[in-house]
């Protein structure tokens, strides 16, 4: 039986799940999924949060004690969702080990409301590298244009950092000179450079959904003939700055010096238009040193029939570039497509966050009237999560 993921992997994509719950973590699935469908790390956001506590009652026990604390509704958000994703990182531990630190990483967002201070995204991206404690972790911080002083920073403090909600080619060759530049200052400040690691969150599905609403509103047979195309075009552009940047002699200078590449990471990849193929920003977006995070409906599909083709980026660069002058031609402004497509992404992490606040300061309440009785239950997943390598 052909393993289509083995052989999308031996292309140079490292497959990510974008998904993380503690019924995931204490059922043993995510481990499940690393062994057995070649997953080599895990990303979240607010969102995936937001589900995951509003469908699962293993975190009852948690909440029943931090109630019992009394501590405040944000602090409680902190130790719910460090702790799955410590856990996540036991769990991906041997991926880390076993590719040399450069997969088997878990990420966690600072809050999204932080995306425009970046002083104080630092100093939340420093809280969270202290709390989780592990060595597998990523830092999710926002590409806006505050949050990229910000990513140089934390990079400096030798803090690995997954950077998200990239849209457009100009702002992810920013977040490289951010890279750089942080991975410069680390080696200044005495940090392995071989132990800290980053990836560069591109956008793709939500590109097209933005663009294609847009190619119907203008409605001509040009414009409807280019639905579905400029997502892959932008991912398929930025990979051509990826190679340019990382075969520079300022990035070998600190490979050189131990460090990995800032790879790109293919993100929203599933497809919102049902008339599009359930993998295509899989299947569209295949080369070597990249990473493809998907939910895991999307890794099933590919699993079942998706097709490595090889390198379906080098080489269509050209085409790449004719897709985004037709849509010029016809009238879509792709500079107003990224500026939405980032504010709106701020924004719906904030909304998101939010309410995972609103659910846990819920959940808290409800826990607090019924701290009193005990669950044995509870106690049980509790005591196996901690066996699993997290701490309550």
């Amino acid at each position: 039986m052909t393993d289509r993921l083995k052989d999308l992997t031996a292309a140079g994509v490292a497959v990510w799940l974008d998904d993380l719950s503690r019924v995931r973590l204490s059922s043993g699935g995510l481990d499940q999924l690393r062994r057995e469908q070649h997953v080599a790390g895990v990303t979240t956001n607010p969102t995936i949060f937001a589900k995951a506590l509003s469908d699962a009652d293993e975190y009852n026990w948690q909440l029943r004690d931090l109630a019992t604390r009394g501590v405040d509704v944000e602090e409680a958000v902190r130790m719910l969702t460090t702790y799955d994703v410590r856990w996540a990182c036991d769990v991906m531990r041997p991926s880390y080990d076993g590719s040399n630190g450069v997969d088997g990483r878990v990420s966690i967002e600072v809050d999204p409301r932080l995306a425009h201070e970046a002083e104080k995204t630092v100093a939340e991206a420093k809280a969270l590298w202290w709390l989780v404690d592990r060595p597998n972790l990523f830092i999710k911080i926002p590409a806006t244009e505050d949050g990229l002083p910000a990513i140089t920073a934390t990079l400096a403090e030798g803090i690995s950092v997954n950077v998200t909600l990239i849209f457009g080619l100009d702002r992810y060759s920013q977040v490289m000179e951010a890279f750089l530049a942080g991975m410069e200052q680390a080696k200044a400040n005495g940090h392995d450079l071989s132990k800290i690691g980053s990836v560069a969150s591109f956008f793709v599905s939500r590109v097209d959904t933005e663009v294609d609403k847009r190619l119907e509103k203008i409605g001509s047979d040009e414009a409807k003939a280019l639905r579905g195309k400029a997502a892959v075009a932008n991912a398929q552009l930025a990979y051509e700055r990826y190679s340019q940047v990382f075969s520079s002699d300022r990035w070998q200078a600190l490979a050189d010096a131990g460090a990995h590449p800032q790879r790109p990471l293919w993100a929203s990849t599933s497809t919102k238009n049902p008339d599009y193929r359930d993998v295509i920003y899989v299947e569209e977006l295949i080369a070597p040193g990249t990473v493809n995070t998907m939910p895991e409906a999307v890794i099933h599909a590919y699993a079942e029939h998706g097709e490595t083709r090889g390198d379906t980026i080098t080489g269509s660069y050209d085409a790449a570039r004719k897709v985004f002058a037709d849509l010029e031609s016809v009238g879509v402004d792709m500079a107003d497509v990224i500026a939405t497509l980032e504010r709106e992404g701020v924004e719906k992490f904030e909304a998101s966050w939010l309410e995972l606040i609103d659910g846990v300061k819920k959940s808290l309440a409800e826990a607090a009237r019924g701290a009193g009785r005990p669950n044995e239950a509870a106690t049980g997943n509790a005591r196996a999560a901690e066996a699993a390598g997290g701490n309550a």
